[in-house]
């Protein structure tokens, strides 16, 4: 007995193929040979990262604002999906009604889905299928951003020390396997920092099988951690927002599970690169599959040592620093803000020097990493802002 599973990454119409997806144009959007391994599988999994909308709606946050034409729900079902994760950072971008008509579309169409609800109850229950005696159980999980759910509010499931580790393994309790699809990671960033590498195999330790980190739009890398694997970023499925080199190319997971006298035997994961083409997507070929799979199991040979995961981290952070600094101290002077970007941000870097010491430094660190303040910080500023959830 076994079951075969496709799991891609994110997909999102975007203006830019909203009419493919529209007409329900399949061969255009993914391509034949993907299509044929989409029909063939038993279950085919995808995060659907942009809700689907008659009108714009947004709520209060930064970022981009994501939100689908409801009309484009004809190339999703074209593309068979049976199972798509809602718990991503913008599910929610365009407040309740956004998720509420999501919903009623999957719902209308027979498309399964988990990971988002009316409340925190509904968005963390997992969603469980068989097939031939094998129970497979999805858990959907996303960091926290502006999209998550409360106990009383619409939204994504967040992922909570506290629940959902134990919902994992609960999960593991009813089924032969169990799957999380976890939204988060740094986006750009191909390896997993130190404590994403941690929380992800205790996942495993609590009974996951495997995990795949989503949001991160481009392939990292991945490990074998007990009995399970992990997945440092898939990279999109379809998603034609960005042309650098990060959102070009992608993964599926095509998953075989397998059972024998009533008892598990074993699961093989084969990796499939896909890359852009033009507003679609299709499978890479020859040298294109090449690079892609030869670089991210070089990464994932690297990530083995975990002094590389933390220095390679450490390098990144430095990188950035400026960058997130810069962004919390408020709305610069036009000019400034001109010639910053005349010369490529590199004003950042003598702006923070000057409006932050060393002391004011020790502050700020100390108001972000101790737990009272920081949660003084985020339900502070929830409150003065007027979007805290209860």
């Amino acid at each position: 007995m076994s079951v075969n599973i496709l799991i891609g990454g994110d997909i999102c119409p975007t203006e830019s193929n909203y009419e493919l997806f529209q007409n329900a144009d399949i061969n255009s959007l993914v391509g034949a040979d993907i299509k044929l391994l989409l029909e063939k599988s038993d279950q085919t999994i995808l995060n659907l990262e942009g809700p689907l909308i008659e009108k714009s709606n947004p709520i209060v946050k930064c970022g981009p604002h994501l939100g689908v034409p409801s009309s484009c729900i004809n190339g999703l079902v074209k593309i068979n999906p049976y199972f798509y994760t809602l718990a991503n950072n913008h599910i929610l971008d365009q407040n309740d009604l956004g998720l509420i008509n999501t919903i009623k579309l999957l719902d209308d169409n027979h498309i399964n889905y988990a990971g988002a609800g009316s409340n925190c109850s509904e968005a963390r229950k997992p969603y469980i299928f068989a097939k031939d005696g094998i129970k497979i159980g999805i858990f959907c999980c996303a960091e926290h951003e502006f999209s998550i759910a409360s106990s009383s509010c619409y939204g994504a499931n967040p992922f909570d020390l506290c629940d959902s580790l134990d919902d994992i393994g609960k999960l593991k309790e009813q089924c032969d396997y169990v799957i999380v699809l976890y939204h988060g990671g740094k986006e750009e960033y191909r390896y997993p920092s130190p404590y994403l590498q941690k929380l992800c195999r205790k996942m495993v330790e609590k009974g996951a099988d495997i995990v795949t980190c989503q949001h991160t739009h481009c392939v990292g890398c991945k490990e074998e951690w007990k009995q399970g694997t992990i997945i440092y970023g898939q990279g999109n499925f379809l998603f034609d927002d960005e042309e650098n080199e990060y959102w070009k190319t992608g993964l599926i997971l095509d998953v075989n599970l397998k059972k024998e006298n009533n008892k598990r035997v074993s699961s093989k994961i084969n990796y499939i690169p896909l890359c852009k083409d033009g507003n679609g997507v299709k499978m890479a070929m020859n040298s294109d599959a090449e690079e892609i799979m030869s670089t991210f199991f070089e990464r994932s040979k690297k990530i083995q040592d975990e002094e590389f995961v933390l220095q390679n981290y450490c390098k990144f952070t430095e990188e950035m620093l400026d960058k997130y600094l810069y962004a919390v101290q408020g709305r610069k002077p036009l000019l400034f803000r001109v010639i910053n970007k005349l010369c490529n941000h590199k004003l950042c870097s003598w702006y923070n020097n000057c409006k932050y010491k060393k002391n004011d430094l020790l502050i700020l660190l100390n108001y972000i990493e101790c737990e009272p303040h920081r949660e003084i910080l985020i339900e502070g500023i929830k409150n003065r802002l007027g979007i805290r959830k209860k």
